[in-house]
């Protein structure tokens, strides 16, 4: 107490001769050296702990989660507008937000997965359903908005109006070509959208009855490329522009909506052919190879192995069988929590990583098994061999707010995923 009061000035306001003296040195010592020390990083100005001297002080025999930690503020001498928050998903996927929603039967379907993906995350289709149930959802998101659509829903002229609406519930979608036969690549007799069908009472009658006949649309020839397609949907104030071929066969179909999305969602997460990308979750089960098979050939752009320990002789077969057979398909395989779970999945051809064991807000590994890991101690020890290797990985599980996703990036996550945050929202599966 009294070497504190040593350090105050006199009741006068003035300091004696004596503290005066110890103040200015004090501030010699950091002020000292003029312009070309200030750009220098003072040893004792750091009054912090970075992440190596925590999570690597050997004498340090805990671990750490989230709330144990907090960011120490600095210097702002830039904008919001300058900060870029762009990570990587798996080795070939990049993301402008990063932030994915977590294979959940109660979180993810299409459309979180659409609306993930729109705002430059990602979504992953949980595995919960049937092998069919799934690839539809996963095509779901990739026709959802696709530049140029190369395989739109078509329907033969004979359909019934009320088979129409049917199509349209399971669907999502309101407006379809009409084929000879009802199938791409034949010729193109005209389409119907919701306005064609609005005041029609008798939903007998067939789609023929009243369609927007061939004659009557703006359609482009094969070959256009995207700008000048982009400029007859918007000097046509049309809604669809049919591309057909010079026999008339229908060869792709462009979206006027796709256009608005393009200008409300400039982040979204695209693939090459500017559809939506979707990841999908599978388990580790001889079967699921089949359920591999059908989500490639719905063109899912990522596999999620699903499991609480990652780091089995089952999952170690899994990723390289995948690798194997789809060379080009983007695996994220765990979960793990230490750097040799992780360089096990590693060697085995992973292109990115899921962290986290029992922490998650309905998982119960730390209790029922006794395995796990304090999430931030996870995290930092993954992310620093998987760096090595070129290895992205996933930050899953105790998200609980956005300082949490904070964190996870700062520890060396290259995107966070989400499940409780995001339950309970408008798109997610079921009603609240």
């Amino acid at each position: 107490a009294s070497a504190a009061r040593s350090r105050s000035p006199p009741r006068g306001g003035r300091a004696s001769g004596s503290s005066a003296a110890s103040e200015a040195d004090a501030k010699a010592s950091h002020d000292g050296g003029g312009a070309a020390r200030a750009k220098e990083l003072d040893p004792a100005m750091l009054d912090g702990h970075s992440a190596k001297d925590i999570f690597e002080n050997k004498s340090n025999l805990m671990g750490f989660t989230y709330d144990d930690l907090i960011c120490m503020p600095g210097h702002i001498n830039f904008g919001v507008h300058d900060v870029t928050l762009h990570g990587n998903f798996t080795r070939g996927i990049r993301l402008k937000t990063p932030v994915v929603s977590s294979p959940m039967d109660t979180v993810t379907e299409a459309k979180m997965a659409i609306a993930m993906a729109l705002e430059g995350g990602i979504g992953v289709i949980h595995t919960n359903l049937s092998i069919e149930d799934q690839a539809r959802e996963v095509l779901r998101v990739k026709k959802y908005e696709s530049g140029f659509i190369m395989d739109p829903i078509c329907i033969p002229p004979t359909m019934l109006i009320s088979d129409l609406d049917k199509l349209r519930a399971k669907s999502g979608f309101e407006g379809f070509p009409i084929t000879e036969d009802g199938n791409m690549g034949s010729k193109l007799l005209g389409l119907v959208t919701k306005r064609d069908t609005d005041f029609v009472k008798e939903r007998g009658s067939t789609v023929s009855s009243i369609m927007t006949k061939f004659a009557d649309l703006v359609t482009a020839a094969e070959g256009v490329d995207l700008l000048a397609a982009n400029k007859i949907l918007k000097e046509s104030k049309k809604g669809k522009l049919p591309v057909i071929s010079k026999s008339g066969r229908l060869i792709a179909l462009m979206s006027r909506a796709d256009l608005q999305k393009n200008a409300d969602y400039p982040n979204a997460t695209k693939d090459k052919n500017k559809s939506l990308m979707v990841a999908a979750a599978v388990g580790t089960r001889p079967v699921d190879k089949d359920r591999v098979r059908a989500l490639v050939a719905a063109g899912v752009d990522a596999v999620i192995v699903d499991s609480s320990q990652g780091d089995s002789v089952f999952q170690h077969d899994m990723v390289r069988w995948m690798k194997h057979e789809f060379p080009d398909l983007q695996v994220v395989a765990g979960n793990v929590v230490t750097k040799r779970q992780a360089k096990n999945l590693i060697d085995c051809g992973a292109d990115a990583l899921r962290v986290g064991m029992g922490i998650g807000s309905i998982c119960t590994t730390q209790e029922v098994c006794a395995c796990g890991r304090a999430q931030a101690s996870a995290v930092y020890n993954v992310a620093k061999i998987a760096r090595a290797y070129g290895v992205p990985i996933l930050a899953d599980g105790g998200i609980s707010s956005p300082g949490h996703i904070v964190k996870a990036l700062s520890l060396g996550a290259g995107a966070a995923m989400c499940g409780s945050l995001l339950a309970g929202t408008e798109e997610t599966p079921g009603e609240y």
